[in-house]
């Protein structure tokens, strides 16, 4: 009866507020054409609707789509119907060009000037539409427009008749293959784009030009030009369809049928760009040309990444990876380079002009975050660098650092769980593998040797101070576009507390996860993480990302020492015993293209730990946990879990001292529905399930969490939450708001889980406890 009750509450008021609405509507709707010029009147955008029954569902629904991409001008942006920017532009008066202030920012930055009718082309834009039905092969296409006019508002309809499409019939290379440039494209000819029963289509046409030239230019025609093909169109072979006929044209130039060599290889490691002359002294190193009179520069360094050797074909490949690799180095702020004719035939040299970076710099930032566990602070970065450390693009940096953080969300108090944070890093950087052997070409992109140490202070307010000292050596390389490698070698992190103050101390000694946050932590091991992703082609439908990794520790140690502490047998290192554990994760992202404004994102993240030897569980730094603005966002971050287990906040205890949940297995799903609203502007949907569990009971009866453990019931401990979010994109970041409501909470007795019943939007109680607001920078997978 009250769900009926607040049901027809809501309807009523909402039927009472639609005159409002309307009201409010014709005032916008007024205040954009108000100040609009004399018997001029407002464009508000263009429809394309085709009239065929040659054309059906979603094949004339994407061909209207594309159609109305190409009408211009574009009318006033607008959300949900409301130009905003012409309202604010007219909001103010004219601001002259010269003066500056805060009308001019709103005239002029937030607003824009109306687009009038008067700007429309009807002639150019129906021009337009039947070209480009002509390019799809509707050959006989016409179109007409209607116009709407409305109150000094005007909308143009296109209504575009495409007639009857032509499909091609056959396909003939006429191309003389006892040339070499001939029997290259003959070669090609199986994998042509051009084939029989296709519609015709220009872009596909245009496309087997450039496959044909991409093919050449791996085979050294260095000069040969897409524009140099010729696809000639019979349309009288009746029936509504095409003859092809490949061909190169007549006039191409003879140095685009000539393969060409190189000859050979100068590199200019020091050029400006602000000066007309360069260097003329030159130094020979094995097979090129270096120009460094100074010797700033190793020629060690360039040997691994310039491909070409005198004498070889001209390759496009091996032109743009040498570029790549080059500009990877990171050493180098500008990067190019040409070829020339030399005297001899057909022979190129290659000469290749590199601007450096000032090879030391410092910089200081100061940056504002929001962490996955609801932190928000500022901190202060200095850092040196060095970009030719011992002249072969090294990179040397020095870090110091230090900020302060607050926790927001829950409902405890946050005042003790502030802490700030002192630190400094060195690393170095090495563009090339550091091995006792030799190691060959793993891929085509530029390996790195990596070595850091740094030194970290963290300090929490009234409960400890931590010290963190780690090295980390190891490499980083990439086989293709698509894939990642990291190995690192050598992974230590040493951690000790110091400072604990004695009301910590108190509830540390009754509570395991307070205890573990404190204890000396000594890890040494390896780690490797792989990443498989093809996101980065923004025009694919389906794309995947893919990341697996493993961190072993104490291994080697632990077979050395014959460590057991099940035995009693626990060893040390510098006072503190060794972490051996292993530790896998897997995190599963899938996107797909739903339309061009909508996007279904779905991630599956399974990680899970195990401790042995030498220790009883996972470092608390090496722990999963659960919730928070990357994860189950219906929960805040570390409150919930393990399992079913829940710690409900103590009345009783001191402020702030609520312990971090953590586990040592973690499942986790999420699905979001992303749309495009307008502008930069993006809404979205999500539902997230999951959890985190413990693969065995503390070692201390007392601290034991009832149905924190692993079973194959676990599916009875899922935590479920849903909601819906907000994603601004500024280009250069995405400012990301989500507000989530649980509808799952395993901790509550059988049957009683499910708490749809319990959804309460007008209770300021139900809100309090249950919605959960996250504002975050980026997506959250």
């Amino acid at each position: 009866m009250k769900t009926r009750q607040h049901i027809h509450q809501f309807l009523s008021a909402s039927i009472r507020m639609i005159p409002a609405a309307i009201t409010l509507c014709c005032l916008v709707s007024c205040s954009v054409t108000r100040k609009l010029p004399a018997h001029e009147k407002l464009y508000i955008g263009a429809d394309v609707r085709i009239t065929d029954k040659n054309l059906k569902g979603k094949q004339e629904k994407a061909l209207e789509n594309e159609l109305e991409g190409l009408i211009r001008p574009k009318p006033n942006t607008s959300i949900l119907g409301i130009r905003y920017k012409l309202l604010f532009y007219n909001m103010v008066d004219s601001v002259p060009p010269h003066k500056r202030g805060l009308k001019y920012f709103i005239k002029n930055k937030l607003g824009e000037p109306p687009v009038l009718f008067s700007d429309v082309s009807i002639d150019a834009n129906t021009k337009i539409v039947c070209n480009r039905l002509e390019n799809r092969g509707f050959f006989n296409a016409k179109c007409k427009a209607d116009i709407i006019d409305k109150k000094k508002k005007v909308k143009v309809i296109y209504r575009p008749e495409p007639g009857i499409q032509y499909f091609i019939r056959n396909v003939q290379f006429l191309i003389d293959s006892s040339n070499d440039i001939g029997a290259e494209i003959m070669k090609t000819r199986p994998s042509t784009f051009l084939k029989p029963k296709d519609a015709y289509d220009l872009n596909v046409i245009k496309a087997e030009r450039d496959r044909i030239d991409v093919r050449l230019k791996e085979k050294g025609f260095y000069y040969f030009s897409p524009d140099d093909i010729l696809v000639q169109v019979d349309s009288t072979a009746g029936g509504n369809q095409v003859d092809l006929y490949v061909r190169i044209k007549a006039n191409t130039p003879y140095k685009a049928k000539q393969v060409y060599r190189i000859a050979n290889t100068y590199i200019f490691p020091n050029f400006n760009i602000s000066q007309d002359t360069i260097e003329t002294q030159f130094e020979k190193y094995k097979n090129f040309y270096m120009a460094d009179p100074e010797h700033k520069w190793k020629p060690v360094t360039f040997e691994r990444y310039i491909y070409f050797q005198p004498g070889d074909i001209y390759n496009r490949t091996a032109h743009n990876i040498a570029l790549n690799n080059v500009a990877s180095i990171g050493a180098f702020k500008f990067v190019k380079n040409k070829f020339v004719e030399t005297g001899d035939s057909n022979r190129l040299d290659v000469q290749y002009f590199l601007t450096p970076f000032p090879k030391k710099s410092i910089r200081a930032e100061i940056t504002g975050k929001k962490t996955d566990a609801d932190f928000t602070g500022t901190a202060l970065t200095i850092n040196w660098r060095n970009r030719n450390t011992f002249r072969g693009a090294e990179l040397l940096s020095i870090s110091l650092y230090g900020g302060t953080d607050v926790q927001s969300g829950g409902n405890q108090s946050t005042s003790n769980r502030s802490y700030y944070k002192l630190g400094s890093q060195i690393s170095l950087s090495i563009p090339r593998f550091i091995t006792p052997f030799s190691i060959g070409k793993i891929g085509t992109f530029l390996p790195r040797t990596r070595f850091t140490l740094g030194y970290d202070f963290l300090s929490r307010q009234n409960s400890y101070t931590l010290n963190s000292l780690r090295t980390v050596a190891g490499y980083s390389w990439k086989k293709n576009t698509r894939v990642d490698h990291e190995l690192n070698i050598i992974d230590v992190n040493y951690v000790h507390a110091t400072h604990v103050t004695e009301i910590y101390k108190e509830l540390a000694a009754s509570d395991a996860t307070l205890r573990k946050a404190i204890e000396d932590q000594f890890t040494i091991g390896s780690s490797y993480r792989y990443i498989n992703t093809n996101t980065a082609n923004t025009k694919k439908i389906h794309t995947t990302y893919y990341m697996g990794g493993i961190d072993l520790s104490g291994n080697i140690p632990g077979l050395l020492t014959g460590a057991n502490i099940q035995e009693g047998d626990q060893k040390k290192f510098f006072g503190a015993p060794f972490s051996q554990y292993v530790k896998m994760e897997s995190d599963l992202r899938y996107y797909f293209k739903i339309g061009e404004k909508t996007r279904l994102a779905n991630r599956l993240f399974v990680g899970a730990g195990f401790a042995y030897g030498n220790s009883t569980n996972l470092p608390f730094v090496k722990q999963f946990f659960i919730g928070g603005s990357n994860s189950i966002r219906a929960f805040r971050a570390r409150t919930v879990g393990p399992g079913s287990y829940y710690a409900p906040d103590d009345p009783n205890a001191a402020p702030g001292f609520t312990a971090d949940q953590s586990g040592d297995l973690k499942l986790e799903f999420s699905t979001e529905l992303r749309q495009h609203i307008a502008g930069f502007v993006n809404g979205a949907i999500f539902f997230d399930a999951g959890n985190i569990w413990l693969l065995k009971d503390d070692i201390n009866p007392d601290a034991v969490k009832p149905g924190s453990l692993f079973t194959k019931r676990f599916l009875d401990d899922l935590l479920v939450g849903t909601g819906v979010g907000l994603r601004f994109d500024l280009s250069f970041v995405i400012l990301r708001t989500d507000l989530a409501f649980p509808l799952r909470k395993p901790w509550l007795p059988a049957g009683e889980r499910w708490v749809f019943n319990d959804l309460r939007f007008g209770s300021p109680t139900w809100r309090r406890d249950n919605l959960v607001l996250h504002l975050a920078i980026g997506y959250p997978f």
